[in-house]
């Protein structure tokens, strides 16, 4: 018996939506706010990962989106914060196009032109399975630490009223 019911092993439906709705607009946001530092990834699971564990409780005030921004905000903060150099922004111009076509077949062509469908989705499904499991065994160890503290607590309580049964009276 919970008094709140512990995470579930799988993420839910509207939680896998909700990140494959914001999962590339969260990333390139992530992507922005790092300089485009290869660690905007990390970035970017960890607020998944952040927005897993609340999730119930922001879902039910619908505060998903709110949380989410607070969040990506406070993490690249913190990793801007554990920076001990500038950042170095530098725009290059474009690559120029290929004088000839690349040799191969024209459905290799095509496909580096008309973007997947399929992948998209799986890639956000990825994502929410991962942020989700890490948010999950987060919620464990949270969980017995609690119960230990508890557990320490008591015998601490047992040793004072123990105590103060055996004390002399005057």
């Amino acid at each position: 018996m919970h008094l709140i019911a512990p995470m579930a092993d799988e993420p839910p439906s509207d939680y896998v939506a909700f990140v494959a709705r914001h999962a590339s607009g969260l990333r390139t946001e992530a992507h922005r706010l790092a300089g485009g530092a290869p660690v905007h990834e990390e970035i970017y699971l960890a607020v998944l990962t952040d927005l897993a564990g609340h999730w119930r409780r922001l879902r039910l005030l619908h505060r998903t989106d709110t949380y989410m921004r607070q969040r990506l905000t406070a993490r690249t903060a913190h990793w801007r914060e554990d920076q001990v150099y500038e950042v170095e922004v530098r725009v290059l111009p474009p690559p120029p196009p290929p004088a000839r076509p690349r040799a191969g077949s024209l459905a290799l062509r095509k496909a580096t032109i008309i973007p997947g469908t399929a992948r998209a989705s799986l890639d956000a499904l990825a994502d929410a399975e991962i942020a989700w499991i890490h948010a999950h065994l987060r919620a464990q160890r949270h969980r017995v630490l609690r119960h230990a503290l508890f557990v320490l607590l008591v015998v601490g309580a047992l040793i004072q009223y123990m105590a103060w049964l055996s004390a002399d009276p005057l």
